[in-house]
């Protein structure tokens, strides 16, 4: 049964573990989500959240329970045993990516959730490496070992050689698919068995006792021999228990208490070199109790991560804000993380990114869609804020500006800075969200133009909550312009604006964000000479525009000056000049795309000495309009990582079409019985290809999309979408 908790001081209790758990493939982690719930006693249920039933607690939008599959990150707070976890559910769709990013930010540890017919698929890589670059320590989760053709053998096989990792079987399961009935212990030789007391086999009871060899004489050798393997893969990592193993127990490993091991295995994991696998079937409630108790185990608690901002702080306030939620009735709603110091009801705290106080009225700690108001937040734990305005994703919060002043300064002495100004608050600020560029756009309209302003509305919010999301008018037609990170993250936005503001918009048809650069050097003046009012502005630019050499995509230019304008141009104008230079950048001249992968040096600049801002930056903006199309544009198109899991018999078919779309194959693998297909293909082919594939396959293959980069299109590709962007075709 679950229940909710009145209010309590949270940090009445052992210190709390923030930790997330992910998944790739469909609502594999959605159901071990459901049944956390379920063991966790957090809130009252009639029958227990399932996936299958539409009811789990963290997938609690209407979008997500039609589709069976998490959109955005829901936050539980428990606890299990004597702690409290802070759990935060996130999506596995490549759609979604910047919720597990967000949300991996601020958490201390992770449990990657697999599916053991599957193993690591495409969009595990993808949040593996975002694990990787904010340093999280993980467990590993087999689930579906119930299902057929689960195999373990094969999930961890997949670990080691997909993820570059080193897997702890710290479990064996018993049996495997139709067969799966328990599990074993490896660091304990404890078998742990299920058995259903009545019809439902709801996994709450198990039998739980020490394996002997008279039970099971093959399984018996079977966790001797991983137990055996399990200490030397240890000893080889951590230099304590190495001391332990090759002293007095070096000639029987079974005299090695389990304590020291699994003291062992959390300093190996808390240093990530290598991550604890266990198994499970969540949908009967098997080998879940065993995670949660492998989480207070193996994962960090607060204090045990290492943060070099918080020796600046000391005891004051340092938090940061991870997600914002809309509420009709209590309005904006900001998750905060807190590193240090205390959060209060009622008190002012001070946003360094946005220079501005707000007040916040309450704190909430979140069950997914409900919560529960409380007296304070402590470090290391999660809440909702009531009444921060301003707020967003990324920004920092401190308890004064005075706070962070003096921070900043303890940050200049540790720097070996003997001066620093009030500005240097700007070294403070936690690391923000990096949101990737979207791929796809189209037009949205309101039913009427008496909506608009709603529209306008609703689409803020929307932003606000959803750092991925882009919206801009068009230029040329006056339209609002909806940019999203594909086909279902624009028709999930298209929806909840139906749902939840109540508004009918009209969507144009999909289109490709295409980037523009340049093909050679070159160069353009431009000289800007206007008289407003009683003042005259002249501006003389000349500019010179050049590829990027080197690798890697650079969306923004890089702006340099010429010696003999470096050394004259005033500091205040330095800004509106490189203003006008992004400004120009964001259309290209020829499709009105971005322009990436350019350097820009400004050569020369004469300015009259009236002239305004707001003029230099006009004609800077035109004059480099005017290198480039001299400089000759070329036109980019994004180009996916495609994988496909298909059927030997329809390999064939599914190839075949790929080779129609300009797709590259790279490999072709084995999983189980099927085949995985590994691709590159450029997006402009993907149109509607989810109904393409399930015709060619009778519905058997699953694909998943991934921005890889951008490529040059071909002249004849380029021409063709030039004649249908102008309407000649």
């Amino acid at each position: 049964m679950l229940r909710i908790m009145g209010k309590f001081s949270v940090n009445a209790l052992k210190p709390s573990s923030l930790c997330n758990k992910y998944m790739y493939f469909r609502n594999t982690k959605t159901r071990v989500m459901g049944v956390t719930q379920r063991s966790c006693s957090l809130r009252n249920y009639s029958s227990p959240p399932d996936v299958d039933d539409g009811d789990t607690v963290t997938d609690f939008m209407a979008q997500e329970r039609e589709r069976g599959i998490t959109i955005q990150s829901a936050a539980v707070t428990f606890d299990w045993k004597d702690y409290r976890i802070n759990l935060i559910d996130t999506p596995g769709h490549v759609d979604f990516t910047v919720e597990v990013e967000r949300c991996l930010r601020v958490l201390d540890g992770a449990v990657a959730v697999f599916d053991a017919s599957a193993g690591v698929e495409a969009q595990t890589l993808t949040v593996w490496r975002q694990a990787d670059k904010h340093q999280i320590p993980r467990i590993c989760f087999l689930n579906k070992m119930d299902k057929s053709r689960a195999s373990f053998t094969y999930a961890v096989e997949s670990i080691k050689q997909k993820l570059k990792t080193k897997p702890l079987l710290l479990q064996l399961p018993i049996g495997e698919a139709k067969t799966f009935r328990g599990l074993v212990d490896v660091v304990t030789k404890e078998r742990i068995i299920w058995k259903p007391t009545s019809d439902v086999d709801d996994g709450k009871n198990f039998e739980r006792k020490l394996l002997l060899e008279t039970d099971d004489p093959n399984l018996f050798q079977e966790v001797q021999d991983a137990r055996n393997t399990l200490i030397e893969q240890v000893a080889d990592l951590d230099d304590e228990f190495a001391e332990l193993v090759l002293g007095e127990n070096s000639e029987n490993f079974d005299l090695i208490p389990a304590d020291k091991l699994q003291s062992a295995i959390r300093r190996i994991t808390l240093a990530q070199k290598a991550v604890p696998v266990l198994c499970g079937s969540a949908l009967k409630n098997k080998g879940v109790q065993p995670l949660l108790d492998a989480i207070t185990l193996y994962l960090p608690a607060p204090n045990e991560r290492s943060y070099e901002f918080l020796q600046w702080y000391k005891d004051d306030l340092c938090a940061l804000a991870f997600k914002v939620l809309h509420d009709k009735c209590r309005g904006p709603l900001v998750f905060v993380r807190v590193y240090s110091g205390s959060l209060k009801p009622q008190s002012a705290v001070y946003n360094i990114n946005k220079s501005c106080t707000e007040r916040m009225s309450r704190l909430l700690l979140p069950f997914a869609d409900q919560q529960i108001e409380i007296p304070s937040l402590m470090p290391g734990n999660i809440a909702l804020t009531v009444g921060l305005k301003q707020s967003a994703t990324g920004d920092t919060i401190v308890s004064s500006k005075a706070s962070a002043v003096a921070a900043a300064r303890r940050a200049g002495r540790d720097a070996g800075e003997k001066k620093r100004s009030g500005s240097g608050v700007d070294s403070l600020l936690l690391a923000g969200v990096e949101v990737p560029e979207p791929v796809f756009f189209c037009t949205i309209e309101p039913p009427s133009m008496a909506r608009q302003q709603d529209l306008d509305n609703a689409l803020s919010c929307l932003q606000r909550e959803d750092p991925s999301l882009k919206v801009k008018p068009d230029p040329d037609t006056g339209q609002t312009i909806l940019c999203g990170m594909g086909e279902l993250h624009i028709e999930i936005i298209h929806d909840r604006i139906k749902r939840e503001y109540g508004i009918e918009t009209y969507l144009g048809p999909l289109q490709i964000a295409y980037r523009e650069t340049i093909l050679n050097a070159a160069q353009a003046t431009d000289i800007l000479d206007k008289t407003v009012g009683d003042k005259r502005h002249c501006v003389t630019a000349e500019i010179e525009v050049r590829p990027t050499s080197g690798e890697g995509a650079a969306t923004k230019p890089i702006i340099s000056y010429a010696e003999n304008v470096s050394e004259v141009l005033p500091k205040e104008l330095q800004g509106a000049i490189e203003n006008g230079i992004t400004n120009s950048c964001i259309q290209g001249p020829l499709l009105g795309f971005p322009v990436q992968d350019i350097d820009v040096t400004v050569q020369s600049l004469t300015v009259h000495p009236d002239t305004s801002h707001t003029m230099v930056s006009a004609c800077v903006s035109r004059c480099l309009q005017k290198a480039l199309k001299k400089a000759g544009i070329q036109i980019l198109e994004p180009l996916m990582n495609l994988e496909i899991t298909v059927s030997e018999d329809h390999l064939s078919a599914a190839l075949a079409d790929l080779a129609q779309r300009r797709g590259n194959i790279q490999e072709i693998q084995s999983r189980q019985d099927n085949r995985v297909v590994v691709a590159a293909v450029p997006l402009a082919e993907m149109m509607g290809y989810s109904t393409v594939l399930r015709s060619l396959t009778s519905g058997s293959a699953t694909f998943t999309l991934e921005l890889a980069s951008y490529q040059a299109l071909s002249s004849q590709e380029q021409s063709a979408l030039l004649q249908r962007r102008m309407g000649l075709v």
